[in-house]
C-alpha cells in the first residue's frame, strides 16, 4: 500500500470513527475539548505511524488506545487533575458495571445529551452536538442554520468553556431532566441527518454515513423513550427520506431529482419501518408535532407509486399546519413548492415573492433554485436562467452546483430542456 492509499484509508477510518472515539473520551475524561484534543493527537499518530506499520487490522480500537494512553499521560501532567488518575486508571483498566435499564448505553447518544444541557443555549447545545459526533465543520453547521461561521465558531468555543467550567458531569440524565433536553436532542440528530442527506458542500451529493449515525441515535432514543410522539415522529421522516436515498444519485454521482427518481428502486423496507413509526407517533398524540407532520409529508410521496399519483393537495395542506407550527421561512418555501404543484406555478410564485427579501433567506440558494424552477414552468426562461445562475453561485456542493448550471444552460437553449 502506497503513502497515498494509506492516507486515504486514514480520513476514511477518521470519518467513520471519529464520533465515537470523541464520545467515548468524552465518558472517561468528562470534558468534550479534551476528548477532541485526544482523538486529534490521536489522529496525528496514525498517520505518522501507519503509512510505516501499515494500517491495524482495528483502526478503532488502534485509536482509542493511543487516546487512552494520552488521556494518562495528560492527566499526570497536569497538577489540577492529578487527583483524578487513580479514578481514570481504574475506568480504564477495569470494564464497567452494566448500566441500569433505563441508562443509555450508547457513548454516542450519552454525549448528544450532554451536550445539550440546560446550561448551554439552544444554538450552542446543537452547534456542539454537531461538531463532536456529526463531524461537521463549523461552515456546514452555518449552512444548517443560515449563519455565519464566525458565529457557529463562537457558539462551540463557548459551549466547551461553560462544560469545562462548571464541570457538567457526563451522564445520563433522569426523569424530568431528560424530556426537558428532548427537543434539542431532536433538532441534532434531524440536522445531522439532513447534513448526510443532502452534503451542504464537497464533492459528494450525500453523506451516506451520516444518514446511517443519525438514524441509530434516533432509533434508540425511540426505544429509550417509547412513549415520545415526535420521536417515533422524526424517526418516521428519517426512514421515509432515507428510502430513497438509492434512487437519489445517479451513475457518476449526479443528483436526480425527487419527481424524476425511479421509485422502482426505493427501499420498501424502510418505507414500512417509516410509516410504522409513523402509525406509532400518531397513536401516542392526536395533534401533530413539526416531525410528525414532515413525516406525513413524506409519507404521501412514498405512498404514490407514480409522481403524478402524489396528493399535492394533502401535502400543501400538510405544510399550512407545519408553517403554523413552526413560523419557518424554510416551510413556507417549501410551502411554495406544494402550492405549485396542487395549484399552478403562480400561485407558488405569488407565496414565494412574499418570502424573497427574508434576511434568513439571504444566502440560502433552494430560493433562487426554487424560484427559477417556477419560472421556468410559467415560461419566464431569461428570469428564470439568472435565478439558476444565482443559485448556482450560491452552493458550495459541487454535484448540486454542477445541476444548477445545466438548468441554467436549458433557458439559454445550450442544453435539451
Amino acid at each position: 500500500m502506497t503513502a497515498s492509499d494509506t492516507h486515504g484509508a486514514i480520513e476514511a477510518v477518521w470519518r467513520i470513527e471519529a464520533a465515537r472515539l470523541i464520545a467515548g473520551l468524552a465518558r472517561l475524561v468528562r470534558d468534550v475539548g479534551i476528548a477532541e484534543e485526544l482523538a486529534q493527537d490521536a489522529l496525528v499518530a496514525a498517520l505518522e505511524q501507519w503509512p510505516e506499520s501499515g494500517v491495524p487490522r482495528n483502526p478503532g480500537a488502534w485509536l482509542m488506545t493511543v487516546s487512552k494512553r494520552r488521556a494518562v499521560d495528560m492527566i499526570r501532567r497536569n497538577e489540577r487533575l492529578a487527583r483524578n488518575l487513580a479514578e481514570l486508571g481504574h475506568r480504564l483498566e477495569e470494564s464497567e458495571e452494566p448500566p441500569e435499564v433505563d441508562q443509555i448505553e450508547d457513548d454516542l447518544l450519552r454525549l448528544v445529551f450532554t451536550a445539550c444541557h440546560p446550561a448551554l443555549p439552544m444554538e450552542a447545545r446543537v452547534a456542539l452536538t454537531l461538531r463532536v459526533l456529526g463531524g461537521l465543520t463549523t461552515g456546514e453547521i452555518a449552512r444548517a442554520f443560515l449563519v455565519t461561521e464566525s458565529t457557529v465558531a463562537q457558539r462551540i468555543v463557548r459551549a466547551k468553556r461553560t462544560l469545562a467550567a462548571r464541570r457538567i458531569p457526563f451522564e445520563v440524565p433522569q426523569g424530568a431532566e431528560l424530556a426537558g433536553r428532548l427537543t434539542s436532542v431532536l433538532e441534532v440528530i434531524y440536522l445531522i441527518f439532513n447534513e448526510g442527506y443532502s452534503a451542504t458542500a464537497g464533492d459528494d451529493w450525500m453523506r451516506p454515513a451520516l444518514c446511517e449515525d443519525a438514524l441509530r441515535l434516533g432509533r434508540v432514543l425511540a426505544g429509550l423513550m417509547p412513549k415520545e410522539p415526535e420521536v417515533h415522529g422524526l424517526v418516521a421522516l428519517m426512514e421515509l427520506h432515507a428510502s430513497r436515498s438509492a434512487a437519489r444519485v445517479g451513475r457518476s454521482g449526479e443528483p436526480i431529482l425527487l419527481l424524476d427518481q425511479d421509485r422502482a428502486r426505493w427501499d420498501r423496507l424502510l418505507i414500512r419501518r417509516g410509516l410504522a413509526a409513523l402509525d406509532r407517533a400518531g397513536e401516542l398524540r392526536d395533534t401533530s408535532g413539526t416531525y410528525t407532520l414532515q413525516a406525513a409529508i413524506a409519507a404521501c410521496h412514498a405512498r404514490a407509486v407514480d409522481p403524478g399519483d402524489t396528493d399535492w393537495v394533502r401535502i400543501a395542506g400538510l405544510y399550512e399546519e407545519l408553517a403554523k407550527l413552526s413560523r419557518s421561512p424554510v416551510v413556507e418555501l417549501n410551502r411554495a413548492v406544494a402550492l405549485s404543484m396542487a395549484y399552478g406555478p403562480a400561485a407558488g410564485l405569488e407565496l414565494l415573492d412574499q418570502i424573497v427579501d427574508e434576511p434568513s433567506l439571504r444566502d440560502y440558494h433552494l430560493l433562487p433554485s426554487v424560484r427559477g424552477d417556477l419560472l421556468v414552468k410559467l415560461g419566464r426562461l431569461d428570469e428564470a436562467r439568472a435565478e439558476f445562475e444565482r443559485a448556482a453561485e450560491m452552493t458550495r456542493n459541487t454535484r448540486e452546483r454542477a445541476l444548477l448550471e445545466d438548468r441554467a444552460a436549458a433557458c439559454r437553449g445550450d442544453a435539451p430542456a
